[in-house]
């Protein structure tokens, strides 16, 4: 019999390069640009200043986080992970100190700074979660960096979409802007058994367009 679905789903994020040339347009002293300005005064949502520094790999991430979460009450339907803060919703507002805050060392399984934080948050989030829910990681399982404290906490429970295998950043953004699109989900596999580097799949097609009515 194939498994039953579980009842509640929620999505751990890979952060955005904060040392990339995206990222310098919001943090330089002369950013001009209205999120640049809304960084330095009332803050602006992280998801959206990821969103910006990453351009379309991350941006796809969240607007499928948002589509296809099913949280348990009172738990956010998807969080970001970070470099030194652990997992943080990406609706939280923060500011440029805040940002600038974050560790240099970026994501490192062998930094403190990222591994106590995170390590502190999933234990949270897998005890407010419950035991029927699935938590789908959305980055890159190549490596360790994601891989190593996620399913110390998690174990089979943390998931991974099978479609990413092979694909580069911009082919996973594509890829989930389309699943959003279309209203249909990808495939979930166990991380701890997934086949971490693969082969490059074929190209998406372009998305056709819905014809204007008239």
């Amino acid at each position: 019999m194939p498994a039953q679905p579980s009842v509640h789903r929620i999505f751990l994020l890979s952060p955005a390069n904060l040392s990339g040339v995206r990222a310098g347009y919001l943090t330089r002293k002369n950013g001009a640009s209205d999120l640049a300005q809304r960084l330095r005064s009332t803050g602006a949502p992280l998801g959206e200043l990821f969103s910006f520094m990453s351009g379309l790999y991350f941006r796809g991430k969240l607007a499928y986080a948002k589509a296809f979460a099913a949280p348990p009450p009172d738990v956010s339907g998807s969080f970001v992970i970070t470099s030194s803060a652990g997992l943080v919703s990406p609706d939280t507002v923060v500011t440029l100190d805040w940002l600038c805050g974050l560790s240099p060392n970026g994501v490192d399984v062998g930094e403190p700074r990222y591994r106590q934080p995170l390590d502190r948050d999933s234990r949270k989030l897998l005890a407010m979660a419950g035991p029927d829910c699935e938590v789908v990681l959305l980055g890159s399982i190549a490596t360790s960096k994601y891989v190593e404290p996620l399913t110390e906490v998690f174990g089979s429970r943390l998931l991974f979409p099978a479609e990413f295998v092979g694909r580069g950043d911009m082919s996973r953004g594509g890829l989930m802007l389309r699943c959003v699109q279309e209203r249909k989900s990808l495939t979930y596999i166990p991380v701890a058994s997934a086949v971490r580097r693969g082969s490059r799949p074929p190209k998406l097609d372009p998305i056709r367009r819905s014809k204007r009515a008239g």
